[in-house]
């Protein structure tokens, strides 16, 4: 068993939201519904802060006069945000309680979303953009710990599926509603839209989630300030190195790879010696955790490939218009959005390994098709396994999360969900960069942009059958764990 089972047994009244572990009567039901419509709207807002800028990137760059890796900023900022600061924001849930820290991280959401509004020149405009991924950081971090707290143990799974439905709406949503309120209102829609909805999910969660519970008596533990600011700059080092250079390592991008490599050893080491450390090593050891971690950051890895390869095989190879290559691309997202719940429900029902090796399997099915397809098949020969691919995701994603937090104790729900939320974030970053490379490699063009069809073809091919490769290995962890642990969740 998990490390955290006992603790896990010992809060089950905690977990339930009830007195007497009752949540899950017809009593409690409206109540867990309103709780999860408040975490499935912090779940909303935080994804589609990340996707609904993009489109607005060339129409800021004329209104303020800047280059585009200028502009870029608008989104490196808050990308950088949520990255340095997810896994501290969770320990300080932990700490000072969760319900008062995430009120306060979609008030700080909220207000930046006005201020990104009314920024008169672009820098304040990033400022307020990296303002607004401090929120989002503490969003992200603390909706899955919450899920303990409201939702009894039986429907986890169920309520997974949702955040992780919520989650695929708002990456599906972020370029078509941009586009529509950048076409309608002009460029400050796209950061007020973020305004009604963030004050619904605030009261929401002010009537709906549970108060903090604090223990009477005891040492409270201390929140780790140095472990948080060096795992903060490592990761903010490390994202900037993967997204800077857009796959292409110069200086400054090899500098910050070995900064970030000389953080990670830093930070292991002032851990080690910490009286009450940011992430404890037996947290990264569990058989459980440390290996549902991996396999998150290597699956995110491979879902970003999808976004990076996608658009230039569906343009260059099969010939599509920009408006036709935005809809096969949706379909993806859509996918996921469909799949999500009923994901949770298998979950619930069979057991969250069982249900993860089979979103894994899935993975691997599709990717492998994608890797062998020709182009002769045209957009249903690509349609088809990605939604393969992306449906497999998606029960994934539901299942490794549902087993991560299962038997996670009170005390650090937070931290943990922090690092879920951390290593999906490092896995599309590395993707992006990554993944982009091997398709450029693959290709054999300087230009991708200009590539001969047959060249990107070939490149397409050889970057899923990488992205096989990278799902076995996590299936191959999962399937150690699977052997290692007692199917309990079975």
């Amino acid at each position: 068993m998990s490390p955290h089972s006992d603790s896990a047994t010992g809060h089950r009244q905690h977990r339930t939201g009830g007195e007497d572990g009752t949540a899950s009567t017809g009593a409690h039901r409206p109540a867990v519904r309103w709780a999860l419509a408040g975490l499935s709207l912090f779940v909303l807002l935080s994804s589609l802060g990340t996707g609904i800028a993009h489109v607005g990137l060339p129409t800021l760059a004329q209104v303020f006069s800047a280059s585009f890796p200028e502009v870029q900023w608008v989104v490196l900022a808050y990308l950088l945000a949520v990255t340095a600061l997810v896994v501290g924001a969770g320990r300080l849930g932990d700490l000072v309680g969760r319900r008062r820290l995430l009120l306060a991280g979609i008030s700080l959401f909220t207000a930046a979303s006005v201020l990104c509004a009314a920024a008169p020149t672009l820098w304040l405009l990033v400022g307020a953009r990296a303002a607004q991924g401090v929120g989002a950081a503490v969003m992200m971090a603390l909706t899955m710990a919450f899920v303990g707290e409201t939702v009894p143990k039986e429907r986890t799974g169920s309520a997974m599926g949702l955040l992780g439905t919520m989650s695929a709406v708002g990456t599906a949503l972020g370029p078509s509603l941009g586009g529509a309120l950048l076409a309608g209102f002009g460029w400050r829609a796209l950061f007020l839209i973020n305004v009604p909805l963030g004050i619904v999910a605030f009261l929401l969660s002010h009537r709906r989630l549970p108060a903090d519970r604090r223990e009477p008596g005891g040492d409270r533990a201390r929140f780790d300030h140095l472990g948080t600011l060096l795992l903060a700059l490592t990761l903010a080092a490390y994202a900037l190195a993967m997204t800077l250079g857009g796959g292409r390592f110069g200086a400054l991008d090899t500098a910050l790879l070995v900064a970030a490599a000389c953080g990670v050893a830093l930070f292991v080491r002032v851990e080690s010696r910490a009286a009450s450390p940011l992430v404890r090593g037996a947290l990264v050891r569990d058989p459980v955790i440390g290996p549902g971690l991996a396999s998150s950051a290597l699956v995110s890895t491979v879902m970003m490939a999808t976004l990076v390869v996608g658009p230039f095989y569906l343009s260059r190879t099969l010939g599509l218009g920009a408006a036709p290559v935005g809809f096969v691309l949706s379909v993806g997202p859509l996918v996921a959005a469909t799949t999500g719940v009923p994901a949770g429900r298998l979950a619930d029902r069979f057991g969250a390994r069982r249900t993860t090796l089979l979103g894994l399997l899935t993975m691997t099915a599709g990717a492998t098709a994608l890797s062998l397809i020709p182009a002769s098949l045209g957009v249903l020969g690509y349609v088809a396994p990605l939604a393969v691919v992306t449906a497999g995701y998606a029960v994934f994603q539901t299942a490794n999360n549902t087993a991560v937090m299962a038997d996670v104790g009170p005390e650090r729900r937070g931290v943990v969900s922090g690092m879920l939320g951390l290593s999906r974030n490092l896995g599309l970053v590395t993707g992006a960069s990554v993944m982009g490379a091997v398709f450029t490699h693959a290709s054999a063009s300087a230009d991708i942009a200009s590539a001969p069809a047959g060249a990107v073809a070939t490149g397409m091919r050889f970057t899923f059958l990488v992205a096989s490769a990278l799902i076995l290995v996590a299936l191959a962890a999962v399937a150690v764990v699977g052997r290692a642990v007692p199917p309990s969740d079975a």
